[in-house]
């Protein structure tokens, strides 16, 4: 059994058993295959950030992730948190409005 304690490579906080998933840094959708594990809430947070699209053509590794300003305020803000803290995200602005195109 693996005892080793991973941690969150967005937020930088442990990830306890049963508190993470993996992400495609490049949407399955475009074929990505890189894998890297996130939180529930920071991954969650990324798809609610961004589209599809540019997740594929941009935002393709935690260190363009975290040029995002709504990304950097997130990862303040649950940096605070006990590490199987998750809640739900809601869509910004941006992406409702990309959404509606």
């Amino acid at each position: 059994m693996d005892n080793e304690v991973r941690t969150c490579p967005l937020c930088g906080r442990d990830m306890p058993d049963g508190t993470y998933n993996a992400h495609h840094l490049i949407p399955a959708t475009f074929k990505g295959k890189e894998l890297i594990d996130l939180h529930y809430i920071c991954h969650s947070k990324i798809h609610h950030t961004f589209a599809e699209r540019e997740l594929q053509h941009y935002y393709h590794t935690i260190e363009r992730l975290l040029e995002n300003e709504d990304i950097q305020k997130f990862v303040k803000w649950v940096a605070k948190k006990d590490p199987d803290f998750n809640d739900k995200n809601k869509d910004t602005k941006n992406r409702k409005r990309r959404r509606k195109r």
